[in-house]
């Protein structure tokens, strides 16, 4: 199973502090589309999922092959997720899923997203070896019926900085948010075939 491409930081890190520092691009691709619009998307504090249904069957795993999951966020998805769901809408479709497992027992706040269970949120589809745009990644989550991630701005790179340094609540409620996801609003790739996406968290700064 494929895993989820690690993203890039903005900046680059002060070795002691690990702190970014602020306007020493981590990429020349980053400071050359600082300007340009980038989709903002809430970092969800849980842990990585992925879900592949292979045109047969599906399968379960963590950010990692070797990633242990926990038995019960393990069992939701195999609620979620049921072979039947998958053959019934995309019998012909084989895809990979890419969320975040969130709620109570996992994380140390991970009670504020769901106090009383754990669920799943989508935010990335790779299909046909093509990562979806915003809308297909909508459409299926709606087929599914999971939740997805939501776009919470747009705005240039500095426009994310200074939302995340101020502190953003969280739109699942009232307590700050971990952070930003962000993305141009046109799938892109940097020389080396990787994705443009980055994370900024508030004690990134």
């Amino acid at each position: 199973m494929i895993e989820y491409p690690k993203i890039q930081s903005i900046f680059k890190r002060d070795e002691k502090t690990h702190k970014f520092l602020v306007g020493e691009w981590s990429l020349p691709e980053f400071a050359y589309l600082a300007f340009l619009e980038w989709e903002f998307t809430e970092k969800v504090d849980g842990t990585n999922v992925r879900v592949e249904w292979d045109g047969e069957k599906v399968l379960f795993g963590g950010r990692t092959d070797n990633a242990q999951m926990p038995t019960f966020l393990l069992a939701r998805l195999q609620e979620l997720f049921p072979s039947e769901k998958f053959a019934a809408l995309y019998p012909e479709t084989p895809m990979l899923l890419f969320g975040e497992g969130y709620g109570a027992k996992i994380q140390k706040g991970g009670g504020n997203y769901k106090p009383d269970g754990v669920d799943f949120m989508l935010f990335d589809v790779l299909c046909g070896g093509l990562w979806l745009r915003r809308e297909g990644v909508v459409d299926i989550a709606g087929g599914l019926c999971v939740e997805r991630s939501y776009v919470v701005d747009l705005g240039t790179i500095y426009d994310a900085i200074d939302i995340v340094k101020g502190g953003m609540m969280s739109t699942f409620g009232s307590f700050e948010a971990e952070g930003l996801v962000i993305r141009p609003t046109v799938e892109l790739q940097t020389r080396r075939g990787h994705r443009i996406i980055s994370k900024l968290k508030t004690r990134d700064f």
